[in-house]
């Protein structure tokens, strides 16, 4: 695989938004739940709350929300897009696509405008942007809806706590559009299936279903933490380098790091792999936790909202997910 400077795609992200759910799970209530000292959950895990949707805050109700947010800082309307791609890490349902749903609920039902899903699981965001990238920059579309949504709740096993403990629900959009002064300026996906047992959730496809029984703890996710980092760090290093050839940069001519927010562990070990200063890495986990797909594009959210990553700023989003695979791309927001 080529590891030059690849071409820049001229695509601009115009709009971000982002979705919490109205309840939340505090530190101190996961503390009592596993009748631990109070401040342990913290300590432990870095995490100090996370959201918890309800029944009516469905994946694709929350989808809908943070795509009208980003068309509202984007200044269009649903009618402007040329694709919707979704980009959840679990579906609402195995058919048809949440992106579907989605569509439908911006009142696109008869537009016949594209809709489908992506899914790389936490990394399903990444995809869909390099995706819609590559839609732009050979002319098929010119504005394109990438979002995700994820609620993690739904299948907690709360008798491993490393997974139940740090994850959180929530969603977030963007709307990119051809040209502008934004870029993709590099994208690589890489995937390490010797990896593949650590992070699995079995049921809801053809092997594990309803109708042929499912065993217990099949439907909750299971993860093994030590795997899926020991397999990720081993090829971080590498990656990055050559993400960083491609995009023709350096790490000290970002302004920004947006990384999953995995785990507060992955966070403090990517900020010194890095080399980085506190400033230039955003780090949402502790009132988060981790949002599976939405994650990096709630992080983008916050980063573009709170006034860290501004118009013209170069900017790195990161992350592995399961697989295991490492993904990222370089953009000039």
């Amino acid at each position: 695989m080529t590891e030059t400077a690849t071409a820049p795609i001229s695509m601009t992200i115009r709009g971000t938004g982002s979705y919490l759910p109205r309840d939340t799970l505090e530190s101190s209530q996961i503390d009592a739940r596993f009748e631990w000292a109070p401040g342990t959950c913290l300590s432990r895990y870095g995490i100090e709350m996370r959201h918890v949707a309800s029944e009516d805050e469905t994946t694709s109700f929350m989808a809908a929300e943070v795509a009208k947010h980003a068309l509202d800082m984007a200044g269009c309307k649903a009618a402007d897009l040329d694709l919707i791609l979704g980009a959840c890490g679990v579906m609402e349902q195995p058919i048809p696509s949440t992106a579907v749903l989605v569509q439908n609920r911006l009142g696109l039902g008869r537009s016949g405008v594209p809709a489908y899903d992506v899914n790389a699981t936490c990394l399903s965001f990444l995809q869909a942007l390099d995706l819609a990238a590559m839609q732009i920059s050979c002319g098929r579309v010119r504005r394109v809806l990438v979002f995700s949504s994820d609620i993690a709740s739904v299948g907690l096993d709360w008798a491993h706590p490393e997974a139940a403990a740090i994850f959180g629900d929530g969603a977030a959009a963007v709307v990119v559009e051809a040209g502008g002064e934004g870029a993709v300026l590099a994208c690589d996906f890489r995937t390490y299936g010797e990896g593949c047992d650590a992070c699995v959730l079995a049921a809801g496809g053809t092997r594990v279903n309803p109708a042929r029984g499912i065993r217990l703890g099949d439907d909750r996710f299971r993860m093994d933490g030590t795997q899926a980092y020991r397999v990720a760090s081993r090829h971080l290093p590498r990656f990055i380098a050559r993400l960083m050839r491609r995009a023709d940069r350096v790490m000290e001519q970002l302004d920004c790091v947006i990384p999953h927010q995995a785990s507060a562990q992955a966070l403090e070990h990517a900020a010194g792999m890095l080399r980085l200063a506190s400033d230039r890495m955003i780090d949402i986990f502790g009132r988060t936790g981790n949002q599976i797909a939405a994650s990096i594009p709630t992080a983008l959210d916050h980063a573009v909202r709170s006034g860290r990553f501004k118009r013209g700023d170069a900017g790195l989003l990161i992350g592995t997910s399961a697989g295991i695979s490492i993904g990222g791309a370089v953009v000039r927001f």
